[in-house]
Order: structure tokens, then sequence, then C-alpha cells
């Protein structure tokens, strides 16, 4: 009977033994696969917060796209580029309008070894503007257009005071260029007329003048002076224009001292309106 007893208690005892090491079993796999759960969640979460959000990815290309360099292009192919494209030359100034302040603007006459640009109505600072000495390099960005027959830079800005070489353009001697396809492709260029007969204009009241304040005789000294030339049998307008050359101007008072029948010599910028149509900033009465 003890022994029954005793046979019995020991199976008890295994049975107890063998609960338990099952319990043990369990609860070690349901750690280990919390714990896996656990490191696999923090490892995602890390992976996620190394990767770039849109935002992140929108706001470096923003500021790869403004660090950019704009590409500068020669003359040729500034000119060779279609109307209303946005354009960067670079260029040195040969003359500028008057600093418009309330605009922030001035237009300025610039020309490299290759061709000339007109860059009108051009953004600056006043300080910019009075860096912008004769010679001076600049680079200019804006839109190429045209108006009635005139190529030139519209909308720009002044991008930078370029350091180091300075330019002066030669006028070119464009006398025998009058009333050729040829000269169109001098525009803007600096030039020098020799040569050439005073002729007659027509004021507001019909009159014969040598000269006129504004197109149609319509301003007063201090405007714009309007004066006709004849060479080889074709009469061509040329113009002082007062926010380059103003009434105080050596080339101003001259042209107000011409008389019909005059031989003169000009030089100017050959600026175009429906045709030729200089800027003159010398005028020289012949002998």
């Amino acid at each position: 009977m003890k022994k029954l007893i005793a046979a019995f208690l020991a199976l008890c005892l295994a049975c107890s033994m063998a609960a338990c090491a099952g319990g043990t079993t369990s609860e070690s796999s349901t750690a280990s696969t919390s714990s896996t759960s656990s490191e696999s969640s923090v490892a995602e979460e890390s992976v996620a917060s190394e990767e770039p959000s849109s935002s992140d990815v929108s706001e470096a290309s923003s500021e790869g796209s403004d660090t950019a360099e704009a590409t500068v292009l020669s003359h040729e192919e500034y000119m060779a580029a279609e109307l209303d494209t946005e354009v960067t030359i670079q260029a040195y100034v040969q003359a500028k309008q008057s600093y418009y302040a309330e605009q922030g603007t001035a237009t300025v006459y610039l020309q490299d070894q290759d061709g000339a640009y007109f860059a009108y109505d051009m953004a600056c600072t006043q300080e910019e503007y009075d860096a912008m000495t004769e010679g001076t390099c600049i680079q200019v960005t804006g839109f190429k257009s045209e108006w009635s027959g005139e190529i030139e830079i519209m909308d720009g800005q002044l991008d930078q005071i370029v350091e180091g070489d300075t330019f002066v353009a030669e006028p070119l001697d464009a006398t025998e260029l009058l009333g050729t396809d040829e000269l169109e492709q001098h525009q803007n260029e600096k030039v020098s007329f020799t040569g050439l007969t005073v002729a007659p204009s027509t004021d507001a009241n019909g009159n014969e003048a040598a000269f006129l304040y504004n197109s149609d005789g319509s301003g007063t000294q201090g405007d714009d002076v309007y004066f006709n030339v004849s060479y080889n049998g074709q009469t061509y307008t040329f113009v002082v224009e007062s926010y380059l050359c103003g009434s105080d101007t050596e080339v101003y008072k001259a042209v107000e001292a011409l008389e019909v029948g005059q031989t003169i010599d000009c030089e100017g910028f050959l600026y175009w309106y429906e045709g030729a149509n200089p800027h003159i900033t010398s005028v020289t009465v012949a002998a």
C-alpha cells in the first residue's frame, strides 16, 4: 500500500514538473515574440524618420533652382532667341538715360565687341546706377522684345556689376549704310554719320523749321528734339533724347541752333522706330 501511495505521489510530481516546463516555454515564446515585434516597430520608425518627406524634397529642389546660375548668351545667341523669351547677357555700358527714382529703373545702352543691346527700364538701385559708368560691364536678365522694329530687353533687372575689364566702343561709320538692309544689323550700336544735310521739318503751325520739340512740334524746350537730315536723296529723322542728353548739354543746344541746308556730322546710338531713328549724342556743323 505504501508503495502504491509512493508511486502515486511520484506520478503527481512528474506531471507537476511537466506542467511547469510547458508554462516556461510558452512564456519565453510570448516574450520573444513581443520583443521581436517591438524591435521591428522601432526599426521601421527609425527608417521612416530617415527618409526625406515630400516637403523636404520640394525645399531642396527650390534651393537648387535659386542657386542655379543663368546661362549668359552671346550676342549671336541673343539675336537668335525667340521674342518674349527670358535672356541673360553681359555687356558694357556705353551710356544711360536718367534714373527713374519712383520706378527704380534706368534705360541703358550696352555694347560688347560683337554687337549692342538696349535695356529699357532696367530695374536697379540708385547706388547701382551711379556705379554704372561708361565702360562698366554688367549682367542683365530680362525678356527679349520688339517695339516698332526696335529689339530690346524689357522688364529686365541688373543681376550684377561684373568686375574686370572695361570697354568703350568706337563709333561705326554707318553713313553709307543709310537706306540699306545692312544698317538694321547694327541696331543699338554706337554709330557716326558724316556729310548729312539738315532738311526742313514742319511744326505744329505748318511752318518750316530746322528742328521740333517732340516729333509733332507740340513740345517745348526740355522735351525731345527731332530734326531731319538728308543723304543721297533720302530723308531720315534723328532725335536728341532729353533723358539721355538734356537741354543743358552741348548736343541739345547744337540742334536748337541748326539751320536748314547746313552740312553736319553726327554721333549717337542706332535706335530703331519704324526704321532708323538714331539717338544723337553729338552734332558738329561742318566748316
